[in-house]
C-alpha cells in the first residue's frame, strides 16, 4: 500500500459581512458598493467569493464574503487606513454590521 499524501492546509480565509441595509440609503448604498467598496477591496487583495440575500427570517439582509491568500494578508488589510475608511462610508448605508474571519471554504459560511 501506498502512503496516503498529506496536502498542506489551505491558508486561506475569508473574511464574513452581514448587515442589513437602511431602506432609505438603498439605491447609495448600490452605487457606493459597485463603484467602491468592491473595486477598492479587489486592488487591496480581497476576492470577493459570496454575495447572499436573506428573503425571509430574522436574519441579516446582506451576507458577504471575501478571501484572502492568508491570514496575515487579511490582518494587514483590515489594519489599513483605505479599509478604515472603506468601513466607516459603508455604515453609513447598513446598520447591524457584523464581520467575522473563518478558514477559507466553498460556498455558504455563516
Amino acid at each position: 500500500m501506498f502512503p496516503k499524501r498529506q496536502h498542506p492546509p489551505d491558508p486561506r480565509v475569508k473574511l464574513l459581512m452581514s448587515y442589513d441595509i437602511v431602506p432609505e440609503t438603498q439605491q447609495d448604498y448600490y452605487e457606493f458598493l459597485m463603484r467602491e467598496f468592491l473595486p477598492q477591496l479587489q486592488t487591496m487583495g480581497l476576492v470577493m467569493t459570496d454575495a447572499w440575500h436573506t428573503a425571509y427570517g430574522n436574519y441579516p439582509v446582506r451576507l458577504l464574503g471575501f478571501a484572502a491568500p492568508d491570514r496575515e494578508t487579511l490582518n494587514d488589510i483590515l489594519h489599513d487606513d483605505k479599509w478604515q475608511e472603506l468601513e466607516e462610508r459603508l455604515k453609513q448605508y447598513v446598520t447591524n454590521l457584523q464581520s467575522q474571519i473563518a478558514p477559507y471554504k466553498e460556498g455558504f459560511q455563516f
